[in-house]
């Protein structure tokens, strides 16, 4: 791996290496895993060894974070020469403009909700229920966040207020 080149002023890598390298660091599979910890019900050695094995819904939300993330915050990022975003590395490779970088990368989170949906209906494993809801949970977190714009890194707007009338607004019923 070539992990000095990242760090270089024009490097940009390829596609595919990105990805490698960002469904690992966008942290939802420590934040899946984490979210196992503490509940009520029994979660046993083989539901974590199958997190663990990073199974196709992990997969298919891991890429959603990720490429939403990049979608929603890769012109900031670029402005404080931050590492190029799955967006620069797709225009690069492929020689596309913005749009249609944004348009492949919509038809890519669209197959991965489709997995996730398999996965919940077809239930393809002996995970308990509660586990791929609660997997599904931290996905629609993610969507949540990212509906308009970075709302994880500028939390000041919607998310904010979101959370303002969900934990602290009383309810008049």
């Amino acid at each position: 791996m070539r992990e000095v080149q990242w760090l270089d002023a024009g490097y940009t890598p390829n596609c595919e290496e990105y990805m490698k390298n960002a469904l690992v660091s966008c942290g939802y599979m420590m934040t899946a895993t984490t979210s196992l910890v503490g509940i009520d019900e029994f979660i046993s050695r083989e539901t974590f060894e199958w997190m663990i094995n990073v199974p196709l819904i992990v997969q298919a939300i891991s890429a959603i974070n990720r490429i939403t993330c990049d979608m929603t915050g890769h012109e900031v990022e670029q402005q404080r020469a931050h590492i190029p975003s799955i967006i620069e590395c797709y225009m690069k490779e492929y020689g596309a403009s913005k749009e249609e970088t944004y348009i492949e990368f919509q038809k890519e989170i669209t197959n991965a909700w489709k997995d996730i949906n398999n996965a919940l209906i077809f239930r393809p494993t002996k995970v308990p229920m509660f586990v791929l809801e609660r997997v599904l949970n931290c996905a629609r977190v993610m969507d949540t966040l990212y509906q308009e714009g970075d709302g994880y890194t500028n939390s000041k707007g919607n998310v904010k207020n979101m959370i303002n009338f969900l934990l602290v607004e009383s309810i008049d019923v």
